[in-house]
C-alpha cells in the first residue's frame, strides 16, 4: 500500500503543469473557522519521477494550511486525484493558498486560491451601536435644554467662529489626514483610505460634550457641530471622489447620503425636542441642565469601554504607526484650531470650543461608510485607523479635565481657608482703641 501510494505522488510530478483545480477560485471564511476546500489533480503514469508535495499560504496570519493532504490510491479516480484542503482562517484579510510539488524535473505549482477571511457579525455589534444612539439622543435633548437659542441666532448672523470651524473641519483635516497616511503608509492602501475617511468626516457630537465639560461655548459647538454635520453631504464626496481617488483607485464608492440625512436628523430632532422642554416645562428643563454633566462623563466613559470591547480584535493589527496615527489626527487638529481661534483674536470660550470642534472626528460616520461602502474584508480592516483615531481623541480632553477638576477644587479650598481666616482672626488694635483703653484705665 505504502509503495502504491509513493508511486502515485511520483507520477503526479511528471506533467508539464502542475494542473489543480479547486471547486472554486476563492472562498470566504470567518475568522478562527477552519473550512476543507475540496480540489482535484491530474495523476499522469507517463513519467516517474521523484517529488514532494506542499501546500502553502502566502499570507500565514491571515490563512494557514495546517494539515496537507495525505494521498490515497482509494482517491484516485480516472487518473484524477480527488481530495480536501483544510484551510483555517486566522485573522481578517486576503491570502492565496497553492499546492505545489517540487522534484529533480523542477518545481510546480497550482494556480493560486484566494482566501477571504471576514468576520461573523455579532449582538453585541447591534447592540453597542443602539446604546449610543439612544443614549447620545438623551444627552442632545440636554443640550436642547441648555442652550440659550438667542445666542445661536447672533451666533448665525455673525458667524465669524462657524466660519473658522468650518474651514479647520473641511479643509485643514482631509489634508492631514491624507499627509499622515501618505507618511505612515505609503504602501498599505487600506490604511490610507481609512485614515482619510476619518479625515473628511464632520466633527463629532462628543465635542459638545467636552466643550460643556471644559466650560467652552457650548452655543458656539453645537451650532458648528450642526453646520459641520450639514455640510458633509457636499463635502464628504467632494473629498472622497477628487483627492481620494489617489488612494483608493476605484471610483465607484457609493456613498449612503440617506444615512447621513439620518444622522443630520437625529442631531436635530433630539435639539428641538429639548427646546422644547425649555419652552413648555420649565421645571423639567433646570433637572436636565443640573444633570448635564455628569451624565456626559459616564457616556464618554460608557462609549470608550464599550468601543473597545466591540472592536478588540482589531487590536492585534495595531502597530506604532497606528497609535501614532490616532493620536496625530485629532491632536494636531486641536493645535491648529486653537492657534486659528487665537491669532483671529476670538474669545477663551470660543477658543475652547473650536480647538474641540476641530480636533474631534466623527468616526462613527467614517466607520458607517467604510463598512458600507467597501466589500469584506476591506470594510473591518479600513476601520482600524478611525478606532484608533476615536481612541486617542479623548486623551488630551480628559488630561485637560481631570487638570481643571483639582485647579478648581485648589481654588474652592483657598477660598474657604481664607474665609475662615477672616472670620476668626482677633480685629487689629487702633491708635482710639489704646487711647480708650487709657481713659478707661484712669478713670477706674
Amino acid at each position: 500500500m505504502e509503495s502504491a501510494v509513493i508511486g502515485l505522488l511520483l507520477l503526479m510530478g511528471s506533467a508539464s503543469a502542475w494542473n489543480v483545480t479547486f471547486s472554486s477560485p476563492n472562498v470566504t471564511i470567518h475568522m478562527h473557522e477552519t473550512l476543507c476546500v475540496p480540489f482535484s489533480a491530474p495523476v499522469n503514469a507517463a513519467d516517474i519521477i521523484d517529488g514532494i508535495l506542499t501546500a502553502s499560504s502566502s499570507r500565514d496570519s491571515v490563512a494557514s494550511v495546517p494539515n496537507l493532504p495525505v494521498l490515497d490510491p482509494s482517491d484516485v479516480e480516472d487518473s484524477t486525484w480527488k481530495s480536501c484542503l483544510n484551510i483555517t482562517a486566522n485573522f481578517l484579510g486576503r491570502a492565496d493558498v497553492v499546492i505545489s510539488i517540487a522534484s529533480s524535473a523542477g518545481n510546480k505549482s497550482s494556480e493560486a486560491l484566494e482566501v477571504i477571511v471576514i468576520r461573523e457579525e455579532r449582538v453585541i455589534d447591534t447592540l453597542f451601536t443602539v446604546c449610543v444612539a439612544v443614549l447620545v439622543s438623551v444627552l442632545y435633548i440636554n443640550f436642547g435644554c441648555a442652550m440659550d437659542w438667542d445666542i445661536c441666532q447672533r451666533t448665525l448672523k455673525k458667524p465669524v467662529g462657524p466660519t473658522i470651524g468650518f474651514f479647520c473641519q473641511f479643509l485643514y483635516m482631509p489634508l492631514l489626514s491624507y499627509v499622515i497616511g501618505l507618511i505612515l503608509f505609503p504602501d498599505d492602501a487600506e490604511m490610507r483610505i481609512g485614515m482619510f475617511f476619518s479625515g473628511v468626516s464632520p466633527s463629532g457630537g462628543a465635542s459638545n460634550i467636552w466643550t460643556a465639560l471644559l466650560d467652552g461655548n457650548l452655543n458656539l459647538s453645537v451650532t458648528m457641530t450642526t453646520i459641520s454635520t450639514l455640510a458633509a453631504f457636499a463635502m464628504m464626496p467632494l473629498w472622497i471622489f477628487t483627492l481620494g481617488r489617489s488612494i483608493f483607485h476605484k471610483g465607484d464608492l457609493v456613498v449612503p447620503y440617506s444615512k447621513i440625512a439620518m444622522f443630520a436628523v437625529s442631531l436635530i430632532v433630539p435639539l428641538a425636542i429639548g427646546y422644547i422642554i425649555q419652552k413648555k416645562l420649565p421645571r423639567v428643563c433646570r433637572l436636565l441642565v443640573r444633570i448635564l454633566k455628569p451624565f456626559s462623563s459616564l457616556l464618554i466613559l460608557f462609549i470608550i469601554v464599550f468601543a473597545i470591547v466591540t472592536n478588540l480584535y482589531l487590536f492585534q493589527l495595531f502597530s506604532w504607526r497606528i497609535i501614532v496615527a490616532g493620536i496625530g489626527l485629532p491632536w494636531l487638529g486641536y493645535l491648529f484650531g486653537m492657534i486659528v481661534a487665537w491669532v483671529l483674536k476670538q474669545p477663551r470660550p470660543d477658543i475652547t470650543a473650536i480647538s474641540i470642534e476641530t480636533g474631534v472626528q466623527n468616526t462613527g460616520i467614517s466607520i458607517f461608510l467604510l463598512r458600507f461602502s467597501l466589500p469584506q474584508p476591506a470594510a473591518d480592516l479600513t476601520t482600524i485607523a478611525p478606532v484608533a483615531v476615536a481612541i486617542m481623541t479623548p486623551i488630551p480632553m480628559t488630561i485637560w479635565f481631570i487638570g481643571k477638576l483639582i485647579n478648581d477644587r485648589r481654588k474652592k479650598s483657598l477660598a474657604a481657608s481664607s474665609e475662615k481666616l477672616r472670620s476668626s482672626a482677633d480685629p487689629i488694635p487702633t491708635i482710639a482703641d489704646a487711647d480708650k483703653s487709657t481713659r478707661t484705665d484712669g478713670s477706674a
